[in-house]
């Protein structure tokens, strides 16, 4: 079973790969979140491919895409959708916002204002949203994708450590390798290539998959792994604040979504090693002493990857 679930993610990857060339890990994170029903924090410059690879992922899943660029003068009416009147019945009907689709790009998230960005809370972590005292359904799945440009911050409203800790993952896409990107300029000389793509998969296929990795076994010894990673950062020197419960579930369920992308029913203690920076460097917050000396979270998270023990062997 699992490996036919690993034969279908390679179709996907490889649909995905027709249009973005050489971030096929980058995707592969992607389809993790979607796994555990989470969402991504993309946090990279300009003009690598941030937005190209959220429409390309829509398109190959056959699924609903909205992208909402960020300003400060946005509203959380914008993002939710309002009460509209209508003249001929006489009543006011309800209008959808783009957060209504399976798949939303958040562009440059940090610069609407905290009020705006908490309209994504309830829908990040409900699946729903309340208009008017009301609350509706998203559909699913539902995966927000959020950017954030670490160059330009002028102008931004840093998101909040609740914000932050309801992304799954926090990646970075990164520049192509130079014959990467003398593909690049081959593969879309002629012009767009996203419209010729055909989906791989449909959204009922995918909430099957959701299911699939909640039975992803993983032995007591790997999950004391994931806890013991997960509280050092609790009682580490360089840090102010450590991991969540809610981060270690998250390293859980994660690994459990890249044993199944990787074809196994089984977690192993590297599937967390692998997932362990995207998962929890972004909810760590640095001390002053550590920012002073130019630590790092990422820097804290590898550090803590060699010195917690790595169970030898897992009980699959």
């Amino acid at each position: 079973m699992a490996v036919s679930s690993a034969l279908a993610f390679d179709t996907l990857l490889d649909s995905i790969e027709k249009v973005i060339v050489g971030k096929r890990e980058v995707a592969k994170l992607l389809l993790v979140a979607l796994l555990c029903e989470g969402h991504v924090l993309i946090e990279d410059v300009p003009g690598v491919g941030k937005t190209l690879l959220a429409k390309t992922l829509a398109a190959s899943l056959d699924c609903s895409f909205r992208r909402l660029q960020f300003t400060p003068d946005l509203l959380p009416s914008d993002i939710t959708g309002s009460q509209v009147f209508n003249q001929q019945t006489a009543q006011f009907e309800f209008r959808p916002g783009p957060v209504f689709a399976n798949l939303l790009l958040a562009d440059e998230i940090n610069r609407a204002t905290p009020r705006t960005q908490s309209a994504l809370l309830e829908a990040m972590e409900e699946r729903q949203v309340s208009v008017e005292g009301t609350s509706m359904g998203l559909p699913r799945p539902f995966l927000v994708v959020a950017t954030q440009n670490p160059v330009e911050l002028e102008g931004t409203f840093p998101l909040p450590e609740a914000q932050l800790d309801r992304f799954l993952l926090k990646i970075a896409v990164g520049y192509p390798e130079e014959d990467e990107e003398a593909l690049v300029l081959t593969r879309f000389a002629a012009g767009d290539r996203l419209p010729e793509l055909e989906p791989s998969t449909g959204p009922d296929e995918l909430q099957e998959w959701q299911r699939r990795r909640g039975g992803v076994h993983v032995a007591e010894d790997v999950r004391m792994y994931v806890l013991r990673l997960v509280r050092q950062t609790r009682s580490h020197p360089d840090l102010a604040l450590g991991a969540s419960p809610r981060a270690a579930l998250a390293l859980y369920r994660s690994s459990q979504a890249w044993a199944l992308l990787d074809g196994r029913d089984y977690v192993l203690p590297d599937d967390v090693k692998r997932l362990a920076p995207p998962v929890l460097a972004h909810r760590l917050i640095l001390g002053p002493a550590a920012r002073l000396r130019g630590q790092t979270p990422e820097a804290v998270v590898a550090g803590l990857l060699e010195s917690v023990p790595v169970p030898v062997e897992s009980g699959v």
